[in-house]
């Protein structure tokens, strides 16, 4: 999550261009010498993915050291593996192909939602991983509880890709108001990105009424899973909080931090959800 959240700083600070059109080195240096803000926030990031890929490579030798065969725990290890590698390409391709600090391309919009696709599946991995090794069931869903997490988490899922999309319209064109913003949003000569912020809010109204329907109606099936309804819901409402503010404050950065702790947050809780209710229903 670390990794994550500063990955988002590095967009909002326009310093993905910091080590130039090179990657895995630094401006073609192991260590950059001499460098400026930029090209250190960038070269963080970088070092917090290496760090983060060898506590991974950690976790899935001590999965295979640990847990017998055909275990659900080397399962979600070796996809968090696979999916980090995955990860590391993809941020690759964003400098290789300059899709960083302050191109405004289109193309750019569909690299950043793979990579928040690719972002959000190694969490949910992670979370499983852990989840399995601390002995919880890996149980087979069936039937309306496979189709209810699907929608869920896929309209989660929709609800970041938009939020990509806004986040990147405020990092492009910011605005010194809310109102300022709002006009923008709807002026025909503004940039793609800013003119489809409003879609943002707009789904996070449908996807959140989606996420209360569905943490209520799992409670009321399984009443031993309500705390973790329970936590789902106050993750939410923290979430919309933090939007609201967001989008009244012209998204500073540190509330753009804010806003992304919270999904990343609620995202985990809703995969524990999805995880709880079939072990439920097999007691």
């Amino acid at each position: 999550m670390a990794v994550v959240l500063w990955g988002a700083y590095v967009r909002a600070t326009g310093a993905g261009a910091g080590c130039g059109n090179h990657w895995p080195l630094c401006n073609g240096e192991v260590l950059p010498q001499s460098p400026g803000v930029k090209t250190v926030i960038e070269f963080t990031h970088r070092a917090m993915t290496g760090l983060d890929g060898l506590l991974i490579v950690l976790l899935v030798v001590w999965a295979f050291r640990t847990f017998p065969r055909h275990h659900s725990v080397r399962l979600g290890a070796t996809l968090s593996a696979i999916f980090l590698v995955t990860e590391a390409l993809i941020g690759a391709a964003l400098v290789k192909l300059e899709h960083v600090a302050q191109n405004p391309s289109s193309a750019r919009a569909f690299s950043l939602s793979t990579h928040l696709v690719n972002t959000l599946t190694l969490l949910a991995c992670l979370t499983l991983t852990a989840w399995w090794a601390a002995g919880k069931p890996a149980t087979r869903a069936r039937g309306k509880d496979v189709w209810m997490a699907v929608v869920t988490l896929g309209s989660v899922m929709l609800l970041g890709i938009s939020g990509v999309i806004a986040a990147l319209g405020d990092t492009l064109f910011p605005s010194r108001s809310f109102a300022e913003g709002f006009a923008r949003d709807f002026d025909p000569a503004a940039s793609i990105f800013v003119r489809l912020r409003i879609w943002h809010p707009l789904i996070a109204a449908v996807a959140g009424a989606w996420i209360v329907y569905y943490a209520i109606a799992s409670a009321a099936r399984r009443p031993e899973i309500r705390r973790f309804s329970a936590v789902t819901l106050a993750a939410l409402g923290a979430q919309i909080l933090a939007g609201i503010a967001n989008l009244l404050l012209a998204a500073p950065v540190w509330l753009q931090m804010i806003h992304l702790l919270l999904a990343d947050i609620l995202w985990i809780s809703l995969v524990l959800l999805a995880a709880k209710v079939p072990s439920a229903i097999s007691r």
